[in-house]
């Protein structure tokens, strides 16, 4: 994992996005220079490297842009199959190629834009079949996987466990066995075929013999001197990165957990930056994005605004009354997806998929997110954020703050139109999901930065296209 402004990346997906950004330079590059120069100089001289060097770096930037919309580089999410991941390759380099034609043929030379894109194309499409294979095998065999051992053999320990063998982790972590504590009640049965190691070996030793890149304690209790703490202290000075539950979890998954939570760790901890400097980044980000987004959507939400109308009779507009920064109220715009009379009764309700409340032209725009285009003048007016937690109602919130711990710190940012929690977790309506999701949350507010606002939104985008969390 490398760190980017205290969001972590795994080093995989680095390496993806330089080998296919790698792949399409130098397609462009070769393309360029074989070929004659069309509109760019003499005729029947090659592009000077000039102009091939800005081609190539254009295009590249282009692509990588559009391979992370469709989600090829999402960690932590659902598994893609391998031919799922080459589907998604390939559509975003038909779009590539669209845009660079485009592009060329501005230049007022067509041929030379064919004859371009077809010596370049077959080069990025093998490239792109390649790093996707590499990376589909190197999963498979767990090639470069930190080997992991868990200090701790109970629920916590095992939980752990089951989470690095889940697919998506597999590939980062291989866990070589448990270490019992003075208060831990071995079972053997549980481990399966991981190994159990006898307390009479020091955790150095087994650090040693074993090849252990990480050590994870997976205990709730520490106090009492249930945890050794002298063997562990000895692994970290000679190197060997030691994480308790909610570090593993932070960095494994973008989550927090709140069961394992103390607030010293959030106390003491790094993150919540909340300083004049990031406000203002944020708000002219903000602003900067939905007017673009606005202009862009406004044909779209015509036609929603019709649409609603003509189909059932009530507002296009739906209003509702959401808890916002600092724990204020606000009203939260969105087109109206319901039946007028979806809480005649005035209680409110979560929503669930299949909802029978839902309208059909409800249903499509509930599934391309096009319902929440009308919060972009929530943004303007700097009730909500492009990015945040998703707000919820008063009842709810008081409901979900007497059940679910530090369940505030959510409002110590601004709401916002898409979030971590949204595009990591699926369409959730009850207890459990909410405290899932909020674990999300957590992870955002304690890690916002301008460059994970801008991972959301990438995300976004493919959670749209592919349906990812549908609700």
């Amino acid at each position: 994992m490398l760190k980017v402004f205290e969001h972590h990346v795994p080093m995989s997906t680095l390496v993806a996005l330089l080998a296919d950004s790698a792949f399409c330079f130098l397609a462009v590059m070769v393309a360029s220079m074989q070929l004659p120069s069309g509109p760019f100089a003499a005729q029947g001289a090659s592009v000077p490297m000039a102009t091939a060097l800005v081609l190539a770096a254009a295009f590249t930037g282009v692509m990588s842009l559009l391979y992370s919309f469709v989600g090829i580089y999402r960690s932590g999410s659902a598994p893609v199959s391998l031919g799922g991941m080459l589907g998604r390759a390939f559509f975003a380099l038909f779009m590539g190629s669209c845009i660079a034609y485009l592009a060329l043929e501005a230049q007022g030379d067509s041929a030379y834009a064919l004859r371009l894109a077809g010596r370049a194309v077959p080069i990025m499409a093998a490239g792109a079949i390649t790093v996707r294979v590499m990376v589909y095998l190197a999963q498979r065999a767990s090639i470069g996987a930190r080997r992991v051992l868990i200090v701790g053999t109970g629920e916590e320990a095992h939980a752990v466990a089951a989470d690095l063998a889940a697919s998506g982790t597999s590939s980062r972590h291989a866990v070589v066995g448990f270490y019992p504590t003075s208060t831990d009640a071995v079972d053997t049965t549980a481990s399966g075929a991981l190994t159990v190691f006898s307390s009479n070996l020091s955790i150095g030793d087994i650090v040693r013999q074993q090849g252990v890149d990480e050590v994870i304690v997976a205990v709730r209790e520490q106090r009492g001197g249930s945890v050794p703490m002298d063997q562990l202290l000895a692994c970290r000075i000679a190197g060997v990165p030691v994480l308790d539950l909610a570090g593993f979890f932070e960095r494994a998954r973008g989550e927090v957990p709140i069961d394992s939570l103390k607030a010293s760790w959030l106390v003491y901890g790094h993150g919540f930056v909340q300083g004049s400097l990031r406000r203002l980044v944020k708000r002219v980000f903000d602003v900067v994005s939905s007017a673009v987004l606005l202009v862009l959507a406004l044909p779209v939400m015509l036609i929603t605004a019709i649409a609603i109308k003509l189909e059932s009779p009530g507002p296009v507009i739906y209003r509702q009354e959401r808890v916002g920064l600092g724990g204020r109220s606000f009203m939260c715009l969105k087109f109206r997806s319901m039946r007028n009379d979806a809480e005649k009764d005035g209680v409110a309700r979560w929503a669930t998929q299949n909802d029978a409340r839902v309208t059909r032209v409800g249903a499509l725009i509930r599934k391309m997110r096009i319902d929440e285009l009308p919060q972009l003048v929530s943004v303007l007016r700097g009730e909500m954020s492009m990015v945040g937690p998703r707000p919820e109602r008063p009842s709810f919130v008081t409901q979900l703050k007497a059940q679910i711990p530090y369940y505030d710190i959510r409002h110590s940012v601004k709401p916002g139109v898409t979030g971590w929690a949204q595009v990591r977790y699926s369409y959730g309506a009850s207890l459990e999901d909410a405290r899932r999701k909020h674990q999300f949350d957590l992870y955002y507010v304690k890690n916002n930065s301008l460059f994970l606002d801008l991972l959301v939104l990438i995300e976004t985008v493919s959670v749209v296209l592919f349906r990812e969390g549908a609700r």
